[in-house]
């Protein structure tokens, strides 16, 4: 039996306040000789509840990536929101749950966490039955950036406004969406400029349409510069599903079939049509080389 120091939080976007949270998880977890993980939930409470979309900055998988790749933590409970989850008081939560189901010894949770039957359990609840169990337990505080208090929600509305530069801020990163890569239209290839294509997955945020400074992290580690169109695609495609297609600077290949990780960093234009595709590729060129700038500038 493993015994786990917990974190709680649905850890949606993995900001700033998240990092305080997963750090001392990871503290803790290294003091007892335990085992950091963290438990949430593979889709919003919210949206199973009331039926109404909730969309995520980040897929689950991207999510544990994050997890993984700032904190260290490979123990990540990524457990469905079903009718068990829904209908468990908060006090069962913590006793058959986490400790019984999944042997933790000490929970870390925020300031504004809310768990159990209708949200009935609170960071208070939290701290007293812990103490009643002889577990360890820490409340993190709220952290603020800029004067404003770090939330999810107040970084879904950045990315959803395309400001993904002040998004990084409140996050700590570079907002994220990886995929496998599909096969587009290849129109790209035509005009001497391939991309690769990207769909947004089911429940997580579009960024705001637009032309944006992007990396590409590879799988076998490289990471290129790019130029992301997410929107229609005016002036090849009339149609109006969203897309995220990205121009790799310096690439030569193929990576169909691969997951590639792209990393937004900033707003660079709005998303134009062209009345030919020799314009669209001077704006791509000129894209390009305003990311070169910002690459070397960093």
């Amino acid at each position: 039996m493993k015994e786990r120091v917990i974190a709680l939080g649905f850890f949606d976007g993995v900001h700033l306040g998240h990092a305080a949270l997963l750090r001392r998880t990871v503290e803790e977890a290294a003091r007892r000789g335990c085992v950091p993980a963290v438990f949430t939930f593979d889709r919003a409470p919210k949206e199973v509840i009331t039926g109404i979309p909730c969309p995520l900055i980040n897929s689950p998988e991207d999510r544990r990536g994050l997890v993984h790749r700032m904190f260290g933590i490979d123990d990540i409970l990524m457990v469905p929101f079903d009718h068990e989850m829904m209908t468990t008081p908060w006090d069962a939560f913590v006793t058959e749950i986490l400790v019984k189901r999944y042997h933790a010894v000490h929970l870390v949770a925020g300031h504004d966490h809310h768990f159990g039957y209708r949200n009935q359990g609170s960071p208070e609840l939290l701290q007293g039955k812990c103490a009643e169990l002889g577990l360890g337990c820490d409340i993190i505080p709220k952290v603020e950036h800029a004067g404003i208090t770090v939330s999810s929600t107040y970084i879904r509305r950045l990315v959803e406004l395309g400001q993904m530069a002040r998004a990084a801020e409140f996050l700590g990163h570079p907002h994220v969406l990886s995929q496998v890569v599909r096969h587009g239209r290849r129109i790209g290839r035509t005009i001497g400029i391939p991309t690769i294509n990207f769909t947004v997955p089911p429940h997580v945020l579009v960024p705001g349409r637009g032309v944006y400074a992007t990396k590409a992290c590879l799988s076998d580690g490289r990471q290129l510069g790019g130029v992301t169109n997410v929107g229609t695609r005016p002036t090849v495609h009339n149609g109006t599903d969203i897309t995220v297609e990205t121009f790799l600077m310096d690439f030569d290949g193929d990576l169909y079939g691969q997951t590639v990780r792209l990393e937004f960093y900033r707003h660079l234009r709005d998303e134009i049509r062209f009345d030919a595709l020799e314009g669209l590729k001077s704006q791509i060129s000129a894209d390009a080389e305003a990311v070169r700038k910002l690459f070397a500038a960093q």
